[in-house]
């Protein structure tokens, strides 16, 4: 093995040690995370969570028992004659212990012939983002939107405002993640595009409804492509994929901190037992923290594949 080999690898592992310390500090306690696995691949869970086309993008509801996510499999909306776009996806289970179903299309009033994806569902509602273009309305590549769920089923998604007033900027914004805690609720997202490397930014809701002006997060932003975070419900830890120095390819890292007004601990990364030389990518943790969603693209079925780790709770944790 070649000492730059050498070099990343114990970074990787050092990195797993800090991450487990890291995790504790910000309590609840948890243990390491396991091996990743194939989510279609756990036992009596339905094998379509995974196909031939690109899976990716997948986080759970907040009450466990659905699993959203992003496809262009057969059965999404065609951009073209032929050719499906990316649209959200939702697998069903009738109890947190029970196996996911068949994924279903949301449909239109939720998807359309442009890329739709990255959907973090919260209580009533789902944001997500969608490259559809709306003339006097759209910001830049891929913008995101808020949709409300009653029982007359999906409303018409809301554009979240530009720059510089709102989140949203002439660049792709991925991996909204909304936080609502100790008063606070923010917006979570990064910002990048094929030439420009992601940054995470932050959006505060005001009490108008509306969020304003982004700011970027500069403790969890390096020189690498810093995409797609995923905060924990308290708002004291957060995931999220970055190709910085001490990857093994596109990684996901971990960072925290004890309060929600504390400024981030530098991240680390998650390891070998989650991350390989492929592209590890919009990592999402449940809303008990005991689950890691992420796709990995290529996967070993499709363009990429949807994954899954596990942690446990430790007794006599504290929340």
């Amino acid at each position: 093995m070649s000492m730059h080999k050498r070099t990343m690898v114990s970074a990787v592992v050092v990195g797993v040690v800090l991450a487990t310390a890291l995790a504790a500090f910000a309590g609840p306690h948890f243990s390491a995370w396991s091996t990743a696995q194939k989510v279609d691949e756990i036992a009596g869970n339905n094998l379509d969570l995974n196909t031939t086309s690109a899976d990716g993008c997948p986080i759970e509801s907040p009450d466990g028992l659905d699993l959203y996510m992003a496809s262009n499999r057969p059965g999404s909306i065609e951009s073209s004659p032929g050719v499906g776009s990316l649209d959200i996806w939702v697998a069903h289970r009738e109890s947190k212990n029970a196996p996911f179903g068949a994924p279903v299309n949301l449909g239109p009033a939720i998807n359309s012939a442009a890329d739709d994806f990255c959907p973090t569902p919260v209580k009533h509602g789902l944001f997500f983002v969608s490259r559809r273009v709306i003339a006097g309305v759209t910001c830049g590549m891929g913008d995101i939107y808020f949709a409300r769920f009653d029982h007359n089923g999906w409303s018409a998604p809301e554009h979240l405002g530009c720059a510089p007033d709102g989140p949203n900027s002439a660049l792709d914004e991925q991996g909204p993640s909304y936080v609502k805690a100790a008063g606070q609720r923010l917006l979570y997202f990064s910002s990048s595009s094929a030439s420009v490397p992601g940054d995470i930014y932050v959006s505060a809701r005001g009490k108008d409804g509306g969020f304003g002006a982004a700011s970027l997060v500069a403790e969890l932003n390096s020189t690498g492509n810093d995409i797609q975070p995923n905060v924990r419900k308290d708002g004291r830890e957060v995931v999220f994929s970055s190709n910085r120095p001490g990857s093994l390819g596109q990684d996901i890292w971990l960072s925290v901190r004890k309060h929600i007004d504390d400024p981030w601990s530098p991240p680390t990364n998650l390891g070998g037992t989650i991350n390989t030389g492929a592209a590890e990518t919009r990592p999402s943790l449940s809303r008990d923290a005991q689950r890691l969603y992420f796709g990995r693209a290529p996967g070993p079925e499709g363009m990429s594949d949807i994954y899954v780790a596990t942690r446990e709770k430790l007794k006599g944790a504290d929340e």
